[in-house]
């Protein structure tokens, strides 16, 4: 009868969640003033840096507003050292009695009101500029272009609806997965009760699944648990980010994410082969005792690791699961008497990768 030998080992347990990409920054490009689009300066589907230019508003209007408010200006400054001299002379005079209050009152006000003239230009001059800037459209952030929706000879209008186009920056770039609330409020229990921890300095680590079953060779880092619960799905958000240099990952790509759960130092693995269901669907194992007898353990199971079961409960370091073939195990009866001729392998070597599944059911 060939049994295994139950001993405790530390395994990194992980969950692996579906989830989407999505870009790390997003920039919708809309003209800040109205005008004729001159040129499109970038190529659809490229890289372009902030800064660059992208379209050319013909400039003309602008240029003779702002051409215009600098004009207004300097007529105005012109006028103010003659009406500034004139206030002042009467100033002096009023002191002597030689000029009225009410003539001293209205130089005095003329200089204040050239004074705000001048300041009002100043503004239009620098309003007028700034409006002749925004002629040439630039990208407000690095990334990569879509399509654009105008070409050269669109009439735009300022902060419209429609984008000229979008940037989207992919390196790096976002994970979102869904992970069930009753998920997490399984962790944070057994952390709790001293199941589970999270010492280490990778725990925020986060590998990667592509859709044709690769391994992305990049590792992510967990970067927050969204703080409210989606009501349709019973969910939170685990937002993860990655380093996308070569632009493999493109905003929504489905994707698995390996999460790192934590730290079992005493885990309890048994080989499937070991793990029966009785009619209802309960696990339980055959377990050989010290007198050489079979008994019968009640089984809770967490998830798979590999080809082993992790076992919550029912199962101790030390005991003897037999692992037989399932028509020999089928047929033992607690209580019979057994010969253990081989322990083909022993649990407590090296531990099993940590590629693991959903939480399995688990007997109650």
């Amino acid at each position: 009868m060939s049994v295994v030998t139950i001993q405790p080992q530390k395994i990194t347990l992980t969950s692996q969640l579906p989830g989407r990409t999505s870009a790390y920054r997003i920039a919708e490009i809309r003209p800040q003033v109205s005008g004729l689009i001159l040129k499109r300066l970038f190529t659809e589907g490229s890289e372009v840096k902030a800064g660059q230019v992208l379209y050319e508003i013909d400039p003309a209007p602008f240029q003779a507003t702002l051409d215009n408010a600098r004009a207004a200006l300097r007529r105005a400054e012109a006028n103010l050292p003659s009406i500034s001299a004139r206030a002042q002379r009467f100033k002096e005079l009023l002191a002597d009695k030689a000029v009225s209050q009410q003539d001293y009152d209205d130089a005095a006000g003329a200089q204040e009101q050239i004074e705000a003239d001048i300041a009002s230009w100043k503004a239009q001059v620098e309003t007028a500029r700034i409006n002749l800037a925004y002629t040439k459209v630039t990208a407000p952030i690095s990334g990569r272009i879509g399509r654009s929706s105008v070409t050269d000879g669109a009439v735009v209008t300022a902060y419209q609806p429609v984008s000229l186009s979008t940037i989207q920056q992919l390196d790096p770039i976002y994970v979102d997965v869904p992970q069930s609330t009753s998920d997490l409020l399984r962790l944070r229990r057994r952390m709790e009760d001293g199941h589970l921890n999270r010492d280490g300095g990778d725990q925020n680590k986060v590998s990667l699944v592509l859709e044709d079953n690769s391994s992305y060779p990049q590792e992510g880092t967990l970067q927050f648990r969204d703080v409210s619960v989606d009501p349709t799905t019973g969910s939170v958000i685990l937002r993860m980010v990655f380093p996308n240099p070569k632009g493999v990952l493109l905003p929504e790509m489905f994707v698995r994410a390996l999460v790192k759960e934590g730290v079992n130092e005493q885990a309890i693995l048994v080989p499937q082969q070991g793990v029966l269901r009785n009619p209802k669907g309960e696990p339980y194992a055959m377990v050989v005792d010290g007198a050489g007898k079979v008994d019968m353990k009640m089984l809770t199971l967490e998830r798979e690791i590999g080809d082993k079961w992790l076992v919550t409960a029912g199962l101790a370091a030390g005991d003897r699961v037999i692992v037989e073939g399932v028509q020999i195990l089928q047929m033992l009866r607690p209580g019979v008497s057994v010969t253990v001729k081989a322990e083909p392998f022993k649990e407590g070597g090296s531990p099993p990768p940590a590629a693991v599944s959903q939480p399995a059911t688990a007997a109650k």
